[in-house]
């Protein structure tokens, strides 16, 4: 398989390629195990909207993309939160394969972490906390690395990808939690000038899962860092109650989570902290203000983690018509 960050020209060549075969068997074995264990931990299956008035606005860098709806301005998603949110007003645990679209930025074509157009694996639980999330989050990868390596060893031997790379995953011990602020100051020291108020860079992040055999969460980031609908811990102000997960072997964040405002004038409060006019996002402030259930939830990025179970170079070739940020494509 090509091994540099720019996406094949020749979508034909791209999709004959054994690898590529190998690698979308296994990603179709990756959405068979998500919807065989959440399905049978109760939950609902939804299909979020592609478009809508408003989207999540903390894609940290990307742009949104407008369309025109019937002389109405609405947006492509970036993220699904706002309609995960919302759907919990018909069911309690819910999870959606959603489509998103970001213009990330031109630098971002670089990290072979990075897609303009991507799919991500979306799940929220009524009235769970952040450690609710997280043991949802860690099962289910666990299920579906576990799935990957019985029923796919035809194609990870194609792509030269050893088994045994999973097996401290699979142990059966507990993913590692550090702090946002811990992680800064492991950076520190190693020379990395990492900002201790922002998200952990995607350098900072490359290093810090490079160090590690399995993957882990990175918790309590910065308020300033995250969008509004992630909860400020009451407890310990100025810090969220989210979470991060990386991958080890450098493979950097599959996934990304928290528990989730949901009181009506603490939103408004969080949004106007972070320069979002509220008046856009009426609709769903509208549902916040009749009530929706507290939760927390999380999404993984179907083609970051497909990459680190094939052992990849790069993003897109875990993904069957690619599109890197700047790069014309089919």
């Amino acid at each position: 398989m090509d091994t540099t960050t720019s996406a094949p020209v020749d979508p034909r060549a791209h999709l004959t390629s054994p690898s590529t075969r190998a690698v979308l068997r296994v990603q179709h074995r990756v959405l068979d195990a998500v919807r065989e264990h959440l399905g049978g931990e109760g939950f609902t299956e939804m299909l979020p909207p592609v478009i809508g008035p408003v989207t999540d606005p903390g894609a940290r860098g990307a742009k949104q993309v407008d369309v025109d709806y019937y002389g109405h301005r609405y947006k492509l998603m970036t993220s699904a939160i706002l309609y995960k949110q919302a759907s919990l007003t018909a069911f309690d645990r819910i999870f959606c394969i959603a489509p998103n679209v970001r213009l990330e930025p031109l630098e971002t074509s670089s990290t072979s972490r990075h897609l303009a157009e991507f799919h991500q694996i979306d799940v929220e639980v009524a009235g769970a906390s952040r450690d609710d999330a997280t043991r949802v989050a860690e099962n289910l990868v666990v299920h579906v690395v576990r799935r990957v390596v019985e029923r796919c060893a035809p194609e990870l031997d194609v792509l030269g990808r050893d088994p045994d790379a999973f097996a401290d995953l699979l142990s059966g011990q507990a993913f590692d939690r550090r702090t946002h602020a811990s992680a800064v100051a492991d950076l520190h020291d190693t020379g990395h000038a990492q900002n201790p108020d922002a998200e952990i860079d995607w350098t900072g992040e490359a290093l810090l899962s490079s160090k590690s055999s399995r993957p882990f969460f990175l918790t309590d980031y910065p308020k300033g860092s995250r969008g509004f609908y992630d909860r400020e811990n009451p407890a310990a102000p100025g810090h969220l109650l989210n979470f991060d997960l990386l991958a080890p072997e450098g493979y950097g964040e599959l996934c990304s989570g928290s528990e989730r405002e949901h009181e009506y004038a603490t939103i408004v409060a969080r949004m106007r902290e972070t320069g979002e006019n509220p008046a856009k996002y009426a609709w769903y402030l509208k549902m916040v203000r009749e009530g929706v259930p507290g939760s927390a939830g999380f999404g993984i990025g179907l083609e970051r983690l497909v990459r680190y179970l094939c052992g990849l170079d790069a993003v897109w070739q875990a993904n069957a018509f690619p599109k890197i940020p700047g790069v014309v494509s089919p």
